[in-house]
């Protein structure tokens, strides 16, 4: 089963940030990717607490999810997709997207041109 995963998405002045929980991973058991220049997947696989050498173990009562997990997102047509950085620490995994600066606003430009006198000669 394809389980699901906490993601808060904040706009900057520079940048979009992705912070997704993913507790008890390591950065190694998580994957970031781009796909088709526009779309940010986060996955990864959550592995149960497995404890094979006590076969009397039963659970009681199970409630933190486990398996593969995917989540996309659609990035905007301004993501710096070469420059896109991601670190795990804490259970949190952040995804920072740097926006491409706008372009410099359209500024027309006067050009003074120099006005000389024209020297009229008269064919031979």
């Amino acid at each position: 089963a394809m389980a699901s995963t906490s993601v808060d998405v904040k706009e900057l002045p520079a940048s979009y940030v992705f912070v997704a929980d993913v507790p008890g991973m390591k950065n190694t058991d998580v994957k970031v990717q781009i796909e088709n220049d526009s779309i940010l997947k986060i996955s990864g696989d959550r592995k149960r607490d497995n404890d094979n050498s006590h076969y009397d173990t039963k659970f009681v009562r199970v409630e933190r999810s486990a398996g593969k997990f995917m989540r996309k997102f659609n990035l905007p047509a301004n993501a710096a997709l070469d420059s896109v950085s991601a670190a795990c620490q804490d259970g949190l995994l952040t995804v920072v997207v740097p926006k491409i600066p706008p372009p410099e606003p359209y500024k027309p430009k006067t050009y003074d041109i120099n006005v000389g006198a024209m020297h009229l000669t008269s064919p031979p």
